[in-house]
């Protein structure tokens, strides 16, 4: 091995072992773009820090199972009251709160602005406009949930919930903005689409979407006792605004991965970090 490689190698197993000695934090997350861009942003913190991470794509069944068995330490993905309220409620006494990630988040169906209803209750008179569809996300999300009730309240039943996923959804959205159509889609705040496209929920009367709601923390029971510093960041862990999650999120779009998107987050919010970190 020649001079110049030497010294690398030996830095590099000097930090890797450093990390090890911290020892490895493991965090659930559903593929939701508000929910990549706050595990991603958490992730590199924590590895500032000298934790390893390992982040794990599940669906939201899946993540809260993990979190309630233990087999992960933490998520920053938990939308309550409403959203994940029976989610939460299956694992609570095994689980911890401990920090509102952002605020001002909401649940609702989304047009664009140019198509000319304002109400849910107006969608069964429109549903050929809107080739009989209301495009969804993942089967299983609380926001699917939520809306085949209001299927049901509001008894639209000339219209079907799609299944599919956040991008399937958005790319929907883009090619029906792109051609003028009519579409309505499950939708949420902080995301980019709002930022990208003049859009606007409809109102929901009946309030079966729910009301305003706090993306949340939450950490497994144990934590705090075997990793009191990862404990203490988990509940430190907050955007400054929900326009600051927005942002990161359409880094995300705009380009670099998520990743990297979370590197330049750091760099260029030191204030924030240092906060989170207990600095």
């Amino acid at each position: 091995m020649n001079k110049i490689l030497l010294p690398l190698v030996c830095l590099i197993f000097l930090v890797v072992s450093a990390m090890a000695a911290k020892g490895k934090v493991r965090i659930a997350y559903v593929e939701w773009d508000c929910a990549t861009a706050s595990t991603m942003t958490a992730k590199a913190a924590l590895e500032q820090m000298g934790y390893e991470v390992e982040t794990l794509p599940v669906v939201e069944a899946a993540m809260w199972q993990a979190l309630g068995t233990g087999d992960v330490d933490a998520m920053v993905t938990a939308w309550l009251p409403v959203t994940h309220a029976d989610s939460y409620k299956k694992v609570q006494d095994k689980v911890e709160k401990v920090s509102v990630v952002s605020g001002g988040a909401k649940l609702g169906w989304a047009v664009p602005a140019y198509v000319t209803i304002d109400s849910i209750e107006e969608l069964n008179a429109n549903a050929d406009r809107f080739d009989g569809k209301i495009i969804g996300i993942d089967p299983g999300a609380g926001l699917m949930k939520l809306s085949e009730q209001a299927l049901a309240d509001y008894d639209l039943n000339k219209l079907e919930l799609m299944e599919g996923s956040g991008a399937t959804m958005t790319a929907a959205l883009e090619n029906a903005i792109k051609n003028k159509d009519w579409v309505v889609v499950t939708a949420w705040s902080p995301h980019w689409m709002f930022g990208k496209w003049d859009l606007k929920y409809l109102k929901d009367p009946k309030g079966v979407l729910g009301g305003e709601e706090k993306i949340e923390a939450i950490v497994r029971k144990g934590l705090k006792e075997d990793m009191p510093e990862v404990h203490a960041f988990f509940s430190n862990f907050k955007w400054d605004s929900p326009a600051q999650l927005q942002m990161v999120m359409a880094w995300n779009q705009a380009g670099g991965t998520p990743e990297e998107n979370a590197e330049r987050f750091l760099k260029e919010h030191p204030d924030t970090v240092k906060g989170w970190m207990g600095k």
